[in-house]
């Protein structure tokens, strides 16, 4: 998207109000001084833009213009003038009062905003400049690239320079946790198999650790999903082998009771049984699972520690990472991996299963956006695609295909069904997120928290209350400073300012919600993807008890100031590891908790096409194949039940692993009518 003068005026006026220049201390006076749009790339906000649905973009514009009105007065009683005209200290409070509006789309505004400014501030970065802000608040950003992979990508994907036909056996759409699996094993066993992926492929030296570039390249919606009302943000991975290339290496089994749960609510017997287990076992292996490596960042050490003190069991979590030694090098890169991992440590279906498919003869075709499933008598019998060459080229893909295995993650699975013409009533229905909110909080020793493993203990004291399957976790996330200025509320330029210069002494906790009642997925009339989800009161009060549990952790591990979760940035005070004031605390269920009030994630998402053996409340049956359409197959975290309460990647390429011992041993449904529907699609493609 390109913006007028007119709107790119607004956007810098923005950006010094996200960001201000002002006085500050002399030894850091740069730092203090430096404004917004000196940073922020307006490009970028344009190609972000680009990735976003129809009505999101006319939305975002439609923001843009009335910022250049003189009835912007009108939203917060304030002067009759654009946003241009108004004096700083005005801007600042015009956006105080949108943060804290009783309009929803005001609350929705202030937040798109605030997340794309100070995103693009502290994240972005040259090879040749780095980010002159990193200094001061002691971010180190991208590593010497001393010890990454820097040899030929060992696998070869196509690239059609003109308008193809591709014949396959198995298609499989999506090269992830499910993806990958199906490919590498159906290849393995001797079966024609292309891979079709929507994102880059990517490998060694292009990881950059460059936040920007990265989850630009390598995220779903540059990075920039979210739910409709701009509530939730979505991180999925959008590239060769997708979440398994950027999640954060933790390798979680399912609980058993969680298994039960969906084995006999969702009459799905197998997920108890002895072969699902196998298949557990046999991905655990291929991804070299393992609790070996020693050494914790300091907010992980934080966990431990202050879990230990409230006598909280806590417990090291299985790692996909293997070629570790114990030098500070490979411990600082161990933070960068969900940004992709420039030196192969990290054994997601890139390094293994996508690796064994291409060894085995399957072909992957990346940058390719599939953009219906092709079904004839009610079988599925291809897929149509677009390519887009390393020039932009647009190439039209046509596959004819006697399977056709979709695995594009929760977000995008039901999106392609419903494209395809599925209309199961539950098809897009049930999806959980996982919704996240952190915790942050100060502590005297430098923390560091962006090196080091990004999560390597798990306190699971609240993952079962008030008698239920349902409850939080409490995790670490990824701490580098674009991710971090997002999470941090924005009540002031100052106090933004003031709070991204401690993020050297700040340690995080992750309240991972397992949530009861979920969202939906669905499309607009240009095949986009919706997603609609909102927190119920059953959910939030597990995450609040969960937040709760991590105020009293951070107290108990030494920290002195805890941040809560709340757009107003509610403050604990510790001392001794006691809080000083918990009051605070007692008041956090009482605040208002409306879709833009304080910020929610999610980086797993599930359950949108859930497999079960009643053919009416779910979409796919046991056997991973959907009800509606024979020969059509779903192998990703959207067929999960219900949500896992774990980080789904080893249930995902189990169940895929699974999914595809079924696929080598059964028949075909209808291979008369399915060649002569191909038949017929060759003939409409030449």
């Amino acid at each position: 998207m390109i913006f007028t003068e007119a709107q790119r005026v607004t956007l810098r006026a923005l950006a010094d109000t996200f960001v201000p220049p002002m006085e500050g201390p002399p030894e850091q006076a740069a730092y203090w001084q430096r404004r917004g749009s000196e940073g922020v790339d307006l490009n970028k906000i344009g190609e972000v833009l680009d990735e976003q649905p129809v009505a999101a973009r006319a939305e975002f514009l439609k923001l843009l213009d009335l910022l250049d009105t003189v009835a912007l007065g009108l939203t917060w009683f304030g002067p009759l003038r654009p946003f241009s005209h108004l004096q700083p200290a005005q801007r600042e409070k015009m956006l105080q009062s949108w943060s804290q509006s009783n309009l929803p789309q005001l609350r929705k505004g202030f937040h798109a905003l605030r997340k794309l400014f100070v995103f693009l501030y502290y994240g972005s970065s040259s090879a040749e400049a780095g980010n002159p802000v990193w200094e001061s608040i002691g971010y180190e950003g991208p590593l010497p690239a001393d010890n990454v992979v820097d040899t030929p990508k060992p696998i070869r994907t196509l690239q059609p320079t003109q308008d193809v036909t591709y014949d396959c056996e198995v298609l499989v759409i999506g090269s992830g946790a499910g993806g990958g699996v199906v490919a590498g094993e159906l290849a393995a066993a001797g079966h024609d198999v292309l891979v079709l992926e929507k994102g880059p492929y990517c490998h060694g030296c292009d990881f950059t650790q460059r936040e920007v570039d990265m989850l630009g390249k390598l995220y779903d919606g540059k990075g920039a999903l979210s739910t409709q009302d701009g509530s939730i943000s979505l991180l999925a991975g959008s590239c060769l082998g997708g979440g398994t290339t950027i999640n954060w290496a933790g390798a979680f089994r399912t609980p058993d009771y969680v298994l039960q749960e969906w084995a006999h609510e969702h009459l799905v017997p197998h997920f108890t049984s002895p072969d699902f287990q196998s298949s557990v076992d046999a991905v655990s292996q291929a991804l070299s699972v393992n609790t070996d490596y020693p050494r914790h960042n300091g907010q992980n050490q934080a966990l431990w520690d202050g879990s230990t003190k409230l006598g909280q069991h806590v417990k090291l979590i299985p790692r996909n990472e293997k070629g570790l030694n114990n030098s500070e090098a490979h411990f600082r890169g161990l933070g960068y991996s969900t940004m992709g991992d420039a030196y192969g440590i990290k054994q997601g279906t890139l390094n293994t299963y996508l690796l064994r498919a291409f060894e085995h003869g399957a072909r992957l075709l990346a940058d390719t956006r599939v953009e219906r499933v092709t079904i004839a008598n009610g079988r599925a019998t291809g897929a149509m695609a677009v390519y887009t060459t390393a020039a932009g080229q647009q190439v039209r893909v046509t596959v004819r295909a006697r399977r056709v295995v979709v695995a594009g993650g929760a977000i995008q699975t039901p999106a392609l069904l419903l494209r395809s013409g599925l209309k199961h009533p539950h098809l897009g229905r049930h999806l959980n997120l996982h919704p996240t909110v952190v915790v942050s909080a100060l502590y005297e020793q430098a923390m560091h928290s962006w090196f080091g493993p990004s999560m390597s203990v798990v306190n699971d004291s609240f993952t079962k209350l008030s008698g239920t399957n349902y409850g939080a976790k409490l995790e670490t996330p990824p701490a580098h400073a674009g991710l971090m200025s997002m999470v941090l509320p924005w009540l002031s330029g100052a106090q933004h300012k003031q709070m991204m210069q401690q993020v050297a002494h700040m340690g995080s906790f992750i309240v991972l919600t397992r949530d009861r009642d979920g969202g939906r997925v669905n499309i607009d009339k240009h095949g986009h993807v919706l997603v609609d989800y909102t927190l119920s009161e059953y959910d939030r009060h597990h995450m609040l008890t969960g937040v709760r549990g991590a105020a009293e952790i951070h107290a108990a591990a030494g920290a002195h100031t805890i941040f809560l979760p709340h757009g107003t940035l509610p403050t604990l005070h510790a001392q001794q590891g006691q809080i000083q004031n918990p009051e605070v605390l007692d008041r956090l269920p009482h605040l208002s908790w409306k879709s833009n009030q304080y910020g929610l994630y999610s980086a797993h998402q599930m359950s949108s096409c859930r497999m079960g053996g009643d053919s009416f409340t779910h979409p796919v049956s046991p056997a991973g194949e959907t009800y509606e359409v024979k020969n059509l197959f779903v192998a990703d975290a959207s067929a999960f039940p219900a949500c896992s309460g774990v980080n789904p990647m080893l249930t995902t390429m189990a169940l895929a692993h699974y999914t595809a011992q079924h696929l080598k041993t059964s028949s075909v449904v209808g291979i008369a009518a399915t060649s002569a529907a191909n038949a017929s699609l060759a003939a409409t493609a030449s």
